[in-house]
């Protein structure tokens, strides 16, 4: 029986009896060491407190020992708090007993998580008044009350965390007890932003009576603008009627943003023409010299060519071809978030994706590779948008051509240019990703997004490969670089692993819900091997590609004889000193792709080499080869 397991349990699930029954006939040690020990990263009284079970949390410290200030890691909302101790959990769960019972016991107000979240914070996050009372009452001087400025790792406070979540009532507390209404967050955005973001008049007006600013975050988004891109019409009423609050330039840039809001977040096209018109009164016939639009930048065709518009009379205009709306939010809203904010490029892939449920996939891949370059453009290498916005392409692209393949619904097929065009903007993704790492200590060197984006680039390879243009031409040899660009990076995901290995591993062997785009391929591992992929390269685990094909689920015997035939060596041992043979539980397997065959007399020699030589006593250009076998 798992002792430790029972407790846990027996604490999860509030059942009293069952600890005292388990536990009141041991030892204080074995005790102890059971009430200690963690089941799923956590405690029995972590989870106790999670779960608000008072009397089961009051007897595992008074009787058992408990420690108080032991963390875990609990789910809240689905995601994973790591650090969380006792306190934090009861407090963020909203149990105010618990919480006097902890504070009571000498629980330390101000412990925080993995993430730097204070239990005040989590109270706030939810809105449990009373306990973000009895926190703040129950520091240890006036002090302590420093604890409201507490930021987690975001920079994001107590009173900005109630503000975003809407409890008016906290945020009028902490307050009072002058929590510093303009303290910036590490993206630069302050309470008022939060607010402004979730719709929160009531909190906006007392945040503004306690002389909130209107400053501008790391975006340059001031709390107007952050309203007018989340479309609380409300918010941005309040804002422009205030005096002396935002300038007449800022008016006008917030209804055309609100406008665009409407036009791609609500599908209100009569309500944006509304406020664009609003604007334009105000750029020419408001208080003051006229403001006119700037200038309009060069034309792109993945907005299909359009400009702002500039006369009030054309406006109406725009009722009658829709699509021509669309596009003008677009350019609107890249005009005044600028290409760095995360919501210009959003709702450019988020168009493209309408078109492309509309059947019009030419529309939704020119959008897309808009985005994308503005994209690689404006952000660090590896970062989570860019890997979205390969991600959609590879699932478009596997769609396309499953399409092509099955039966019902017809789709265009996919240009072989925009297939390209896409794999070497992932290979360069893929070449920049890898020169940030380089230039990161291997200690901390976290290769999970590099491994990502090489996966994505890698199935792109695979559908380009799929069919493969005939040699000599000008498509077979753009296929050919682009692919020998690739391998020559030399990057490594997981494991060690290059390209040719991360497709026999079996990781990410599928990429969404198509299959044409799946590992292992034979295509792309000749494609690969082609253009001077190494055969013999061995992961971390010292895995050739051969040892990896053996360990996937499914042997194929046809790609290991086209490694073979390559030059992969059939008696290369891993740092297990295990072989191709001694992977495959079944010996038929390995008889399929006769041995005999494959085993040269260098790799004979070598074998007999190592068996009867000292590595040193080997010559140098020969150790390579003779410690593969």
């Amino acid at each position: 029986m798992d002792f430790t397991s029972v407790v846990y349990n027996a604490a999860r699930d509030g059942k009293l009896k069952r600890l005292k029954v388990f536990l009141n006939h041991r030892a204080k040690d074995e005790v102890e060491q059971l009430v200690g020990a963690k089941t799923h990263g956590a405690t029995p009284l972590v989870m106790a407190c999670r779960n608000g079970h008072y009397d089961v949390a009051e007897y595992l410290i008074e009787k058992c020992g408990a420690d108080i200030e032991q963390p875990g890691t609990v789910i809240f909302d689905g995601e994973a708090i790591e650090g969380a101790c006792p306190l934090w959990c009861a407090a963020a769960a909203g149990h105010l007993s618990l919480v006097r019972l902890l504070v009571k016991r000498g629980a330390k107000v101000n412990s925080t998580t993995k993430t730097n979240s204070t239990p005040l914070r989590a109270a706030c996050f939810d809105g449990y008044f009373d306990i973000v009372r009895f926190l703040v009452n129950h520091g240890a001087d006036y002090h302590a009350y420093k604890n409201i400025e507490m930021a987690n790792d975001h920079g994001h406070t107590s009173l900005m965390i109630a503000c975003y979540k809407g409890h008016i009532r906290i945020a009028k507390f902490l307050l009072a007890l002058k929590a510093d209404v303009n303290r910036k967050s590490a993206r630069g955005n302050m309470a008022l932003h939060d607010c402004a973001e979730s719709g929160s008049l009531e909190i906006v007006k007392v945040l503004v009576e306690y002389g909130a600013r209107m400053d501008v975050d790391s975006y340059g988004m001031t709390p107007l603008l952050a309203a007018a891109v989340t479309g609380h019409k409300h918010i941005v009423e309040y804002f422009i009627s205030m005096p002396n609050l935002v300038s007449r330039k800022e008016r006008i840039d917030a209804l055309e943003l609100l406008g665009a809001t409407y036009v791609d977040k609500k599908r209100d096209m009569i309500g944006a023409l509304e406020l664009w018109k609003r604007a334009m009164e105000e750029r020419y016939r408001g208080d003051g010299p006229v403001i006119a639009k700037p200038s309009s930048p060069p034309v792109v065709a993945a907005y299909n060519f359009a400009r702002e518009i500039t006369d009030l009379d054309t406006f109406d205009e725009l009722l009658t071809d829709l699509d021509e709306m669309r596009m003008q939010a677009l350019v609107i809203r890249e005009r005044i978030l600028g290409p760095a904010h995360p919501d210009t490029s959003y709702y450019i892939r988020y168009r493209g994706a309408i078109y492309a449920d509309g059947g019009q996939f030419d529309r939704c891949i020119e959008l897309w590779n808009y985005a994308l370059d503005m994209q690689q453009h404006m952000l660090d290498p590896l970062d989570p948008m860019t890997q979205s916005s390969l991600f959609s392409f590879t699932e478009l692209f596997s769609f396309m051509m499953d399409k092509q393949t099955g039966t019902g619904c017809r789709v265009p097929p996919v240009q072989r240019g925009d297939l390209i065009r896409v794999f070497n903007k992932a290979v360069l993704e893929v070449k920049l990703g890898k020169q940030l790492l380089d230039d990161v200590p291997a200690c901390v060197r976290d290769v999970t997004y590099l491994n990502r984006v090489l996966v994505l680039t890698l199935h792109l390879a695979c559908l380009l490969t799929q069919d493969v243009p005939e040699e000599g031409t000008d498509e077979h040899r753009a296929l050919h670089k682009a692919i020998y660009n690739l391998v020559r990076i030399n990057a490594k995901g997981n494991h060690g692993r290059d390209t040719l290995q991360l497709i026999h591993s079996g990781e990410g062997a599928f990429i969404g819900r198509y299959s044409t785009s799946k590992f292992p391929s034979s295509h792309l591992a000749m494609a690969l091997i082609k253009v001077g992929a190494d055969v013999t390269a061995k992961d971390n685990d010292g895995n050739t590609v051969l040892h990896l094909a053996a360990l996937s689920h499914v042997w194929r015997a046809d790609l290991a004889i086209t490694l073979l035939e390559a030059g992969a060596h059939i008696d290369t041992v891993n740092n297990e000193g295990k072989t191709l043979e001694m992977l495959l539980c079944d010996k038929r397997l390995y008889d399929s792709v006769n041995p005999v065959k494959y085993t040269t007399l260098g790799c004979l020699a070598a074998r007999v080499v190592r068996r009867t030589h000292r590595m040193a006593h080997v010559p140098k250009h020969l150790r390579a080869f003779v410690q593969l076998h």
